[in-house]
């Protein structure tokens, strides 16, 4: 599977999610994987995306702080609401308020691995990003590359089915389930709910009690309406765009998670910058925490907001009826719920996905609990994987 050097020339919606850290067997296998065709031109959303490689500086006013201009990436997909909504290419969204004078330098990604060697190479300083690449940025790096500094974004993934096929979640066994990627963050959940149900299941190949198939989330679903899958372990707006085409959502993954939370995307800085700009860094999250209490009070306004910074990324905005039940699914958070990133972790590993890995020093979160304190909110915790 073909990693693209960032910045992404073409920003498409990235509806797929994130490839976690694999062993050099795992990888051999990715390339032998019978897998659905990928595509830009493939139908789906993203199809017209326009050419955002030399996209200028966003615009920036106020004092400026230590650097003049921080570099950031995220991706074009409703799971990453902070970014969509605090960012603004007038200078005008939150986030950018906050940065004053400092100037912020979009980058747009399509998938987690791009954006972790983006950060590695100093293309970017900081970023919105799932948990497999954050783990896989940290264990590669062997520690030294990244922090996650901040939550964003909770929820927002269903197992949907063709109900004519499927009546209950027993029924899925001997079925052809999708999930967005070999080894990525639902593939991983899926793979984890399999073994609870007691089905066998080869993670490499994906054949056993269930057939698991790994399909770019732009084509997922035409490969449902084609017959081709008979359900889907998806992030949202895949969820709700199967749910358009008929299918309907047997397992909100949320129902398997205490409080019904588990993070979805995170906020992250290189180590170096986080040393040598940390006045920035805490703009940043000071923006990311003011943005995400505005979309909480504003939920209309910040879902239109998303959704035409959708449009202008990828060329193409969502449909009502995929984006109202879309966006409703997905939890705002500050709190990076580091539980539920080691737990994650174990998963991946006892699926075979994933090297057992040394979380330990993964989060910094002292400026976020600085800022939450500021804003009378309460600490939260890095469950023991914190500063080091």
């Amino acid at each position: 599977m073909r990693e693209h050097p960032p910045p992404v020339p073409l920003p498409i919606l990235a509806e797929r999610n994130f490839l976690p850290v694999f062993t050099r067997r795992s990888l051999a296998a990715i390339a032998a994987l019978p897998t659905l065709a990928l595509a830009v031109s493939a139908c789906g959303y993203g199809s017209d995306a326009k050419d955002d490689s030399q996209k200028p500086a966003a615009a920036a006013k106020g004092k400026k702080l230590s650097v003049d201009e921080v570099k950031i990436g995220y991706f074009a997909n409703l799971t990453h609401p902070t970014p969509l909504v605090g960012l603004k290419q007038n200078g005008t969204g939150i986030i950018n308020k906050e940065l004053g004078g400092t100037a912020v330098k979009p980058s747009v990604f399509n998938a987690g691995p791009s954006e972790i060697e983006a950060l590695n190479s100093g293309s970017i300083d900081m970023g919105w990003i799932g948990p497999s690449p954050a783990i896989n940025g940290f264990a590669k790096s062997k520690g030294k590359s990244l922090k996650i500094v901040a939550g964003s974004a909770s929820g927002g993934v269903k197992l949907v089915v063709n109900p004519k096929k499927i009546k209950s979640l027993k029924d899925v066994k001997g079925k052809k389930i999708a999930t967005p990627q070999h080894g990525n963050t639902q593939d991983v959940a899926f793979l984890n709910w399999a073994a609870e149900q007691g089905w066998k299941v080869d993670p490499e190949s994906g054949k056993g009690d269930v057939s698991v198939v790994r399909s770019d989330n732009k084509v997922t679903p035409d490969a449902y309406k084609s017959g081709s899958i008979d359900g889907a372990w998806v992030p949202e707006p895949t969820a709700s765009k199967l749910v358009a085409d008929g299918a309907k959502v047997l397992l909100d993954e949320r129902e398997l998670w205490k409080d019904g939370k588990f993070i979805i995307t995170n906020l992250i800085v290189s180590q170096k910058f986080l040393k040598e700009h940390p006045d920035v860094v805490e703009a940043v999250i000071r923006g990311s925490v003011k943005t995400n209490a505005w979309i909480k009070k504003n939920p209309d306004d910040a879902k239109a907001q998303a959704n035409e910074a959708l449009k202008e990324l990828s060329g193409k905005p969502l449909p009502a009826k995929v984006l109202d039940p879309a966006f409703k699914s997905i939890d705002l958070t500050d709190d990076p719920l580091a539980n539920t990133l080691d737990l994650e972790a174990k998963h991946a590993v006892k699926a075979g996905l994933l090297e057992k890995t040394d979380l330990n020093g993964i989060y910094d979160l002292s400026i976020l609990n600085k800022v939450l304190k500021s804003e009378g909110l309460p600490a939260v915790s890095a469950a023991g994987l914190g500063k080091q």
